[in-house]
């Protein structure tokens, strides 16, 4: 497989909410356009370990990215790595934690915030450094990019359903619209994002419990979607399907659909099997 590819982090939101609350992505479900996997998020359930984990395929514990005040670069291959090695254009808008991850550590605003450069692993970024970032503006920064750049691979990741989680807690109207607003600005974009050739995965980090937080092993704190869109994928007739990807399979999965040597684990499940490459390392 050779595609475009778009990772979608919807930052702190929890399964059931999705499933329940976002009207545009189920709709596609029903259209047999989108399929949902349930998906539990490697430990601990924090942000910047499981934004290593989800573009390296590599474990917290095993990263060594286990709490969110660890500022270094990553001592692994990611997709924006292999990517970028193997000739494909990477973007991100992104929270510039992963700027830090994965161009130059500690992050600089005035440095970094917009970069441009085809040596860093993420090629094309428009980084922030608010939790109450608008994810409106951010999907906006994103466009921008794509647009702009048309890159093999960009990751957009917007922070404000965790920011309201974290003001008001997982069962919380304010959290629940927070993810309606996000699937009202997916609706803006996914049909121009697959007339442009891409494939398109929304996901999340991690989920949101009813302290205001996360990181622990409640299943409201680990338990995340994983939306599929896109002629790439497997889409069977009930649309939500039970059988479990692991958040360690995400990486290697962008890889496949990208066309890239890789030797990340992946999940064939999501793939048509006639689609099927044999992994390379």
């Amino acid at each position: 497989m050779k595609n475009k590819v778009i990772l979608v982090v919807l930052d702190g939101l929890n399964y059931q909410v999705a499933h329940d609350c976002m009207g545009y992505l189920n709709g596609l479900i029903e259209q047999n356009r989108a399929t949902l996997y349930p998906l539990q998020s490697e430990l601990p359930s924090m942000s910047r370990p499981l934004y290593e984990c989800l573009l390296t395929g590599v474990r917290p514990v095993d990263s060594g990215i286990v709490n969110n005040q660890i500022v270094r670069l990553s001592h692994h291959e990611s997709i924006f790595s292999l990517a970028k090695q193997q000739g494909k254009v990477t973007a991100a808008a992104a929270y510039h934690w992963v700027s830090e991850l994965y161009n130059q550590a500690p992050y600089d605003a005035v440095r970094d915030r917009f970069t441009h450069n085809e040596s860093m692993n993420i090629q094309h970024g428009c980084f922030y450094h608010w939790d109450h970032y608008p994810d409106e503006a951010l999907f906006l920064d994103a466009e921008y990019l794509r647009r702009t750049y048309q890159p093999d691979f960009l990751l957009i990741h917007p922070m404000n359903i965790d920011d309201t989680g974290h003001k008001f807690g997982l069962d919380s109207r304010q959290y629940r619209n927070c993810a309606r607003g996000a699937d009202i600005h997916l609706s803006n974009y996914i049909d121009a994002w697959i007339s442009d050739g891409y494939q398109v995965m929304v996901t999340s980090d991690h989920g949101m419990n009813n302290d205001l937080s996360h990181g622990g092993i409640l299943p409201e704190e680990r338990e995340v979607p994983l939306f599929v869109i896109g002629d790439a994928f497997s889409h069977q007739s009930s649309g939500v399907l039970p059988v479990e990807i692991k958040q360690t399979e995400i990486c290697g999965s962008v890889c496949q659909l990208l066309g890239l040597k890789h030797n990340k684990p992946y999940f064939p499940q999501l793939f048509p099997e006639s689609s099927l490459l044999t992994q390379e390392g």
